[in-house]
């Protein structure tokens, strides 16, 4: 595992190397780009109320992430179930996605004010399609052998799909879910950015309008590092879900 981050976590330590002696030799003003040294020391002094404001962060994206996942998978049941209707919501599903977050999220805020379910709802929108797609995809992959072998045998629809393809969608569910992932704490923030009393989003508005560009970065550094660690935890449970030592090695 760590020989497999390792060239990214070079590459990391190399840019930061970069960026901390430009900042020096160039001497820029913190106020247009402090040094990752500076970042650093403004997200330890700082550290009991970004803590606070991230937990907010935190739960908002992670109840949202959950809520997405569940309703994918019950809609990309549905729609394997009753191809007319997948026709007909498809589209539907890709316009949603052309939807711009900057114009998204202060709707959200103006249609259900400023508590928890603006938030998550923008959150489910922004994550749901790709796993939807993942899995729907994952579906057509099932090899055509295994479900002529279960009919062979007397088996239903749903034990065909329960037995052949749920588990040749694992893979592309997997990818689906790495995708949105990425987008949680995205739209999290924005929806926070647009109206919130707690979270990264507010917290990078004040650090803004207060001109401490160390404080934003130190913000967007835990949100990278909270998206990071949902990543990390996805992985955990493809592994977790591998079966055979054979695909134990390959990963």
């Amino acid at each position: 595992m760590l020989a497999r981050c390792l060239p990214a976590l070079v590459l990391a330590a190399l840019v930061l190397a970069v960026w901390e002696v430009s900042c020096a030799a160039l001497a820029l003003s913190p106020l247009i780009l402090p040094p990752p040294s500076g970042v650093a020391t403004a997200l330890f002094v700082n550290r009991s109320e970004i803590a606070r404001h991230a937990v907010a962060t935190l739960m908002v994206a992670g109840l949202g992430f959950s809520l997405s996942i569940g309703f994918a998978w019950v809609t990309s049941v549905a729609l394997y179930f009753a191809p007319l209707a997948r026709r007909a919501l498809m589209p539907l599903f890709v316009v949603s996605q052309t939807v711009p977050l900057v114009a998204l999220a202060p709707l959200m805020i103006l249609w259900f004010g400023f508590g928890l379910l603006p938030k998550v709802l923008l959150v489910i929108l922004v994550t749901f399609f790709p796993i939807l797609l993942s899995l729907l995809s994952g579906y057509r992959q099932t090899p055509p052998a295994f479900v002529d072998l279960l009919v062979s045998m007397g088996a239903s629809r749903w034990t065909v799909f329960w037995r052949a393809c749920l588990p040749a969608a694992r893979a592309a569910c997997l990818a689906g879910l790495r995708i949105s992932a990425t987008y949680a704490f995205v739209a999290t923030i924005f929806a926070e950015y647009a109206g919130a009393r707690r979270g990264l989003g507010i917290y990078i508005l004040m650090a803004k309008n207060n001109f401490r560009a160390d404080l934003v970065l130190a913000a967007v550094a835990l949100s990278a590092l909270l998206t990071l660690a949902l990543l990390g935890l996805i992985h955990l449970v493809d592994r977790a879900s591998q079966r055979g030592p054979q695909e134990r090695r390959d990963a």
